[in-house]
């Protein structure tokens, strides 16, 4: 029997005239933040817009045109289409940059650097939370007009789409995008469109590069899916983080080396480069080759690279660490590091740390760069620990190591319900002013029964979707609408009164999701009281080959089915920005317990605090800095600990303890009002605490003063004196070279005690191993060991140099004459010095007597 051949045609509908600026304002990523620009195409077409997850450019090309052409009669549609096109108009005349313009030239620009973007839905190339901190960070700098320029790949899947089977597995599937349908563009030079080669080997690998626009920020992805290149090679960016270690590999070179090649055929010289995680390390690796290819040494070149690489790590897993062993590595760059004036020995150890056998992508991008941050305090202690075998000799809280905490992008994620109250009540211009703290506070004086209203709004808008969501997986499980109202009978949008709880995030096992289940009777009981209900709502995924993770879902998914959980845990399928939004202002309490001090940063309860969601959290990450009381709960990590297992069940007692004294009383303390005044004052308290500090502007701020600029000014001092960089990498390869044979040894008698106006003299002698005196930085760091009254709890002096040198010994001197009392810790020690050092530490040597 012969079988059909099916084909595909797509109609376009025909833009009317009066509405043709829509193609123009779809093609800006703009709209993902433009919550009028979204409602607007939405009322055209409600069931496509959904069936296009949100796609502009898709609905626009799938629309049928009476739809248009109706919508030209419609005079509320047509008055709130001009008003959007004013709000682009307005938004994009504006260049004038916000934040930092006085020490940032004209034509400085940003190249940030990363695997995943996470602007919205309608362009899937992300994972999870470093694709949507990226978004943000491209949103924020968009905002304040930061010249920040993207690169990234384009994947034609990006994360996987996931269901969740009857027996609680997580399903997964993969659905390839039509570039067509996305809001990207061929990057064109000279009127072609833009392709760059990489050598892999034995071959030349083609890379397309598109652009994308996010507000005034441009963005550059790449993509092998092209004619010129083996099928094998068209798949290498055609699934985000796919395939194996090789697969991986070759993604990585096309983002560094690929991206850097884009940007020089564009004709863009960043004056900072932000690797975002080290995936995009190569570039160092790259713009170092170039740099010899004109008649640099490679040492000199890694200097002039460096100094104007910014590098932020976000994980301390190890999983989130890419490393590859030496002969694969060697395959791909042994013809590369012939061209860069290096071998490959010496390439390779630029990725070694902590005598690992493997080149790992982190340690590459700690060495090529000089600012380098974790992404919360307490991360940056983790990861001054985890990086500190490169600076050895360095205590590894002095390390160059600093930090930035996460924000999120307010526009993005904050409620309209709420962006409205904020305009009523603080003004129309209060996002100018978001950051103050103090302006802010002025929320505490909207009147609590407000507060409670608008949260019930949102978490009914959240519980329709939750039914939606619910029901749909119950029916492709085959299961009775009798049950799917059984499993529903809490979540009810027409009386949102049960206190919800929410945990939705990456089902990693160190994020704990079945932590509240440790003592299942206690928990129950806890949620079963008739006049006291409960409802736990879990969304995620875990990555396709994180079985421990999935059996985590799988964990959740059978409590959820037994009798007495049923109608009291909802675990969602299908976890995405859409689902994330609603869950994150709709919930009542953001629940986070990962095991400390795994979680770097987090933002999904900054994104829940800033709506009035009261985060319930172990003291890691952000909530470390974020938790003040009445803004929220705070669990204690259990430290040093014989086990996981005992800290499991301690910091489990502890939630049961916070919920059953404090969260669940204080939800229900309504008397004879039908709201929780307390919980609503707490719940204005979190935003006024929560919204000014963790917001995306101030963390591009952060980035912007602390590194940006200082890396901006690095360059332009290498390209105005090009002889620095090869000045100080002689200087560093004599100062390592002699550094073995330096010594310090204290020749003065240390003295207990002394009164205060006397003076103290402290002599060493100093073994120079061939440097000079100016090589060396000779200090005493005193240390109070009370810190009591206003005075520093740490100074730094210097010692001088006395006399000449003898056998090769130097002697240096300091008189002191301490200006308060107390105990005084303190500590001599020696360390490389030169002008040109980014960071004294930057070599990580030291000796300390």
């Amino acid at each position: 029997m012969a079988t059909s051949t099916h084909f595909l045609l797509e109609v376009n509908p025909r833009l009317p005239p009066q509405l043709s600026r829509l193609s123009e304002i779809a093609s800006n990523l703009w709209y993902c933040w433009s919550r009028p620009t979204r409602h607007l195409l939405a009322r055209l077409h409600p069931q496509l817009w959904d069936a296009v997850s949100h796609s502009p450019t898709a609905f626009l090309k799938q629309i049928d045109e009476s739809r248009l052409l109706q919508a030209l009669d419609d005079e509320s549609f047509m008055r709130d289409y001009r008003e959007v096109c004013k709000s682009y108009d307005d938004y994009h005349a504006d260049t004038d940059m916000r934040i930092g313009a006085g020490g940032w030239r004209q034509d400085d620009r940003v190249a940030y650097f990363c695997a995943e973007f996470g602007f919205h839905e309608s362009l899937p190339i992300y994972s999870g939370g470093l694709g949507i901190l990226a978004g943000d960070h491209c949103k924020a700098a968009s905002d304040a007009r930061v010249p920040l320029i993207g690169v990234g790949l384009l994947y034609r899947q990006g994360f996987f789409t996931q269901t969740i089977d009857a027996a609680g597995n997580q399903v997964v599937s993969y659905a390839d995008s039509d570039f067509a349908n996305l809001p990207v563009a061929p990057a064109m030079v000279d009127g072609k469109a833009l392709t760059v080669s990489v050598d892999f080997p034995g071959r030349s690998v083609t890379a397309r590069v598109w652009q994308a626009r996010a507000g005034h920020v441009l963005l550059y992805f790449l993509d092998t899916d092209t004619t010129q290149n083996s099928d094998a090679d068209r798949d290498i960016t055609y699934r985000l983080y796919g395939g194996d270690r090789r697969r991986r590999l070759e993604q990585e070179i096309i983002l560094g080396v690929g991206g850097v090649r884009a940007l020089n055929a564009l004709g863009i010289t960043p004056a900072a480069w932000h690797i975002n995680e080290g995936h995009a390390a190569f570039l160092i690796l790259e713009r170092a080759r170039v740099l010899t290819a004109a008649g640099m040494t490679f040492a000199a070149a890694m200097e002039q690279v460096a100094a104007n690489v910014v590098f932020t790590t976000h994980t301390p897993v190890p999983a989130g660490h890419d490393h590859f062993d030496a002969a694969l590595l060697e395959q791909y760059f042994a013809d590369f590091s012939r061209g860069a004036n290096i071998d490959f020995p010496a390439l390779f150890a630029l990725g070694r740390s902590d005598g690992s056998p493997e080149f790992n992508m982190t340690a590459l991008a700690a060495r090529g760069s000089r600012f380098r941050n974790a992404v919360s305090r307490v991360h940056c202690g983790v990861a001054s620990q985890m990086l500190g075998g490169l600076w050895p000799q360095i205590p590894p809280e002095e390390n160059p190591i600093d930090y930035v905490t996460n924000g999120v992008h307010v526009a993005t994620f904050l409620a309209p319900e709420w962006a409205d109250t904020f305009e009523r009540h603080l003004g129309d211009r209060w996002h100018d002013r978001a950051g103050q703290r103090e302006w802010l506070e002025r929320l505490l004086d909207v009147p609590d029964h407000v507060v409670w209203a608008l949260h019930q709004r949102l978490k009914s808008k959240m519980l329709h979707l939750v039914r939606h969501r619910v029901s749909v997986q119950n029916a492709h499980n085959h299961g009775s609408e009798a049950h799917a109202e059984r499993m529903l009978r809490l979540a009810n949008p027409d009386s949102p009164d049960v206190l919800t709880i929410g945990f939705a995030r990456r089902f990693a096992t160190y994020k704990r999701a079945a932590l509240l289940f440790q003592d299942r009777e206690r928990l129950l009981k806890l949620m079963s009281q008739s006049n006291r209900p409960v409802l736990l709502i879990f969304a995620g995924k875990a990555h396709p080959a994180d079985l421990p993770g999935q059996a985590v879902i799988h964990e959740i998914a059978e409590i959820a089915r037994t009798p007495e959980f049923e109608d009291k845990v909802l675990l969602l399928e299908g976890y995405d920005l859409h689902l994330a939004r609603r869950l994150v202002s709709g919930v009542d309490v953001w629940l986070n317990n990962p095991l400390y001090p795994l979680e770097a940063s987090g933002t999904s309860g900054m994104k829940a605090g800033m709506n009035g969601v009261l985060n319930l959290s172990v003291l890691d990450g952000w909530w470390a800095e974020g938790y003040e009381r009445g803004n929220g709960w705070a669990v204690k990590p259990v430290l040093h600990e014989a086990s996981t297992e005992s800290r499991d069940r301690q910091e489990a007692r502890a939630l049961y303890e916070i919920l059953e004294d404090q969260i669940i009383p204080l939800y229900y303390a309504r008397d004879d009002s039908a709201y929780s005044k307390g919980w609503a004052r707490m719940a204005k308290h979190s935003i006024a605490t929560i919204l000014p500090r963790f917001n995306a502007t101030r963390m591009l701020s952060e980035y912007l003063h602390k590194f940006y600029m200082p890396a901006a000014g690095e360059h332009h001092r290498f390209h105005e004196r090009p002889d620095d960089a090869t000045q100080l990498a002689a200087w560093k390869d004599r100062v390592r070279s002699a550094w073995p044979h330096v010594a310090v040894r204290r020749v003065d008698t240390p003295q207990a005690r002394i009164v205060l106006g006397e003076t103290i003299t402290l002599e060493v002698m100093v073994r120079l191993a061939g440097l000079s005196t100016a090589d060396l930085a000779v200090e005493v760091t005193f240390t109070r060991a009370l810190a009591v009254d206003d005075v520093p709890v740490e100074q730094k002096f210097f010692f001088r140099p006395d006399g000449d040198p003898a056998d090769g010994w130097q002697r240096f001197v300091i008189p002191l004459a301490p200006e308060f009392c107390g105990r005084l810790d303190y500590v001599i020690r020696i360390y490389p010095t030169h002008h040109l050092l980014t960071h004294r530490f930057e070599l990580g040597l030291m000796v300390a007597v």
